[in-house]
C-alpha cells in the first residue's frame, strides 16, 4: 500500500511520546533523595536551609548519573541573599556585593564538594566530567551606592573563572593569568570555543569533526574561525 503523507512523522512523534512516558514512570524514584542514607543527605547539606535546594539537586544528579543519564546541568540559587527570597539572576552583585557572595558561595560550597567527594567514593569519577561556572566575571572596581558596607561589581567578560575535575582533567592545575588589575589577560587565554573544544575532547568527540552542513559551511560547536583543544588541562 502506499504509504500516507507525513507518516513517518506522525510515527516519531509517537515515539517521542512513548520515550517521555517512560522517563516520566522512572523519574519518581529517581529523583527520591530521601531514599539516601542519612549520612548522605547530611554530607550534601540537605538539612541546611542556605543549602537544601543546590543540595537536593547536586544529590539528584549523582542518582541520575548512576542511572544512565549523559547529561546533568544544575543551576544555583542564592536563597538568602538580602531581602529574602530566590535571586532570579543569582551571583549578580552590582550591590551589596559582599552580603550577595557570601550567601551565594554558603548555598553551594557544601554540595559541591560532596558531589565530587561521592562520585569519587563510588567509582564514578574518572568518566565523569564536572564543570563549575557561569558566563562572566565580575570586575574587581566598584559599582553601585559606593558605601563603606555597601557596593556592587559589573558584569567583566574579559577575565573570569571556571573549574574541571573528573573525566580526563588534570589535577590541580591553573591556567591563565590576568594583569594586576584583573582587567586584561596576560597568559594563556581561552576563548569560549577553545574550552569547547576541549570539553568535546573529554567526551570522545573531535571538534573539527564534529560538524554539520548549513549556507555552504561545515558548522561546529566551536566555531569555523578556528579553535584548539587545551591540552595543559587534560591528564
Amino acid at each position: 500500500a502506499e504509504q500516507r503523507p507525513l507518516e513517518n512523522d506522525l510515527r516519531a512523534r509517537l515515539e517521542s511520546f512513548e520515550l517521555a512516558y517512560r522517563m516520566q514512570t522512572a523519574a519518581p524514584e529517581a529523583f527520591d533523595v530521601m531514599q539516601e542514607p542519612e549520612h548522605i543527605r547530611k554530607s550534601y547539606g540537605l538539612e541546611r536551609k542556605e543549602s537544601k535546594e543546590y543540595a537536593k539537586q547536586c544529590l539528584t544528579a549523582r542518582r541520575l548519573i548512576e542511572r544512565g543519564v549523559r547529561f546533568v546541568q544544575v543551576f544555583a540559587s542564592c536563597p538568602n541573599t538580602p531581602g529574602g527570597g530566590v535571586r532570579d539572576v543569582p551571583w549578580d552583585g552590582h550591590n551589596d556585593i559582599d552580603a550577595n557572595h557570601r550567601a551565594c558561595a554558603a548555598s553551594v560550597d557544601q554540595a559541591t564538594g560532596a558531589l565530587l567527594d561521592d562520585l569519587k567514593q563510588r567509582g564514578m569519577l574518572d568518566d565523569t566530567l564536572v564543570i563549575w561556572g557561569g558566563e562572566f566575571g565580575r570586575t574587581n572596581y566598584c559599582q553601585g551606592t559606593l558605601g563603606k558596607d555597601n557596593f556592587g561589581r559589573d558584569h567583566h567578560g574579559r577575565c573570569f573563572s571556571m573549574w574541571m575535575a573528573g573525566g580526563g582533567i588534570r589535577k590541580g592545575h591553573v591556567h591563565g593569568e590576568t594583569d594586576d588589575f584583573c582587567y586584561n589577560i596576560v597568559r594563556d587565554p581561552v576563548h569560549i570555543n577553545d574550552l569547547n573544544a576541549t570539553v568535546l575532547q573529554c567526551l570522545g568527540l573531535d571538534h573539527e569533526r564534529f560538524t554539520y552542513r548549513y549556507q555552504g559551511l561545515d558548522q561546529r560547536l566551536t566555531s569555523v574561525q578556528g579553535a584548539r583543544v587545551v591540552n595543559e588541562l587534560l591528564a
